[in-house]
């Protein structure tokens, strides 16, 4: 008797999604990776989220384990975000993800 296909009670590809959902999630993940990992540089790269939005979105990706943040104890407070091991694997999905997005946007001409 053939073993029956586990039947798939969550859609990984759903999970994947709700993982980067949020504005500007990939683009900050982006940012990082090249090395903008100060708030400030993010939040002047991004004109077009609000520094409450760009904290929200940090703090999820923090959540999520895609990233981490270390505190320099100087004055003024330093606070640097880094790809985790994890976050690290995310990237070249992401990378290929908006090379596409890029793509699609240059043949609608949008």
């Amino acid at each position: 008797m053939q073993e029956v296909e586990k039947i798939e009670t969550v859609c990984p590809s759903d999970v994947f999604l709700q993982v980067i959902k949020g504005k500007c999630k990939t683009t900050i993940i982006v940012l990082i990776k090249k090395g903008r990992n100060r708030f400030s540089e993010m939040n002047k790269t991004l004109p077009t989220i609000s520094e409450r939005m760009l904290a929200k979105q940090l703090d999820e990706l923090e959540k999520d384990g895609i990233i981490t943040r270390k505190v320099f104890a100087e004055v003024p407070l330093r606070v640097e975000y880094y790809l985790t091991e994890y976050g690290e694997s995310i990237y070249p999905i992401i990378n290929d993800m908006r090379k596409w997005g890029y793509r699609h946007l240059e043949i609608q001409k949008i």
